[in-house]
């Protein structure tokens, strides 16, 4: 199966079975029905066409018209659940739109009507218990797996500045910044002292 089709269809089968059962998602759905939108995820180049009917359709590649084409890093993705982000993502430059922004919106919405409930979809293999331990598992690993990795970062920042003085430290910033304004202030004072003398010869 060629790689395009596979995630295509992986996209497709996630969606269509979160909103399966979701009367609320349903109903969002159905403002979108008859639209098309494409989402291009820049580190690859590749894109994705959304088509909404009664489901989600996705595809790699399409002949029609779309509706809305959005352009964004993987990155955003998960921003992109967030209704109110939109705006501020087109403006930072993080996502690019073209077409209709409300169809954008709708989307947004409808991405963040979506929650998974894992937990549920495991005890049904599982039993309550041990889908409840290993989902709260889960939650924990990766807590403590972000809180690693900021930790690390904030480690490596003070290797950096401290130990291997590649980089200033803030309070070095910020009197040097200090220093700046003070020479500009002394210039400043210099070439108004310099201008008087030349009027006064």
């Amino acid at each position: 199966m060629p790689f395009d089709a596979f995630v295509t269809g992986a996209v497709e089968t996630s969606l269509n079975t979160l909103l399966k059962g979701d009367a609320e998602s349903q109903r969002r759905l159905g403002r979108l029905r008859g639209k098309v939108i494409s989402v291009t995820i820049n580190e690859f180049g590749k894109r994705l066409i959304f088509i909404f009917s009664q489901q989600i359709d996705v595809l790699a590649a399409y002949e029609g018209e779309v509706d809305c084409e959005l352009a964004l890093n993987l990155t955003v993705l998960p921003e992109l659940r967030q209704q109110a982000n939109l705006t501020q993502l087109i403006k930072a430059d993080k996502l690019a739109l073209e077409g209709d922004i409300q169809l954008a919106q709708q989307f947004s919405a409808l991405l963040s009507g979506l929650k998974p409930d894992v937990e549920e979809k495991l005890s049904q293999y599982t039993g309550d218990i041990a889908a409840h331990t290993l989902v709260s598992g889960a939650k924990t690993g990766a807590r403590m797996l972000r809180k690693g990795i900021d930790r690390r970062q904030r480690d490596l920042a003070e290797v950096i500045t401290e130990e291997w003085k590649l980089a200033p430290q803030a309070l070095e910033i910020a009197y040097f910044a200090d220093q700046v304004d003070d020479l500009k202030s002394d210039v400043a004072r210099f070439e108004s002292r310099l201008n008087q003398l030349l009027g006064q010869s």
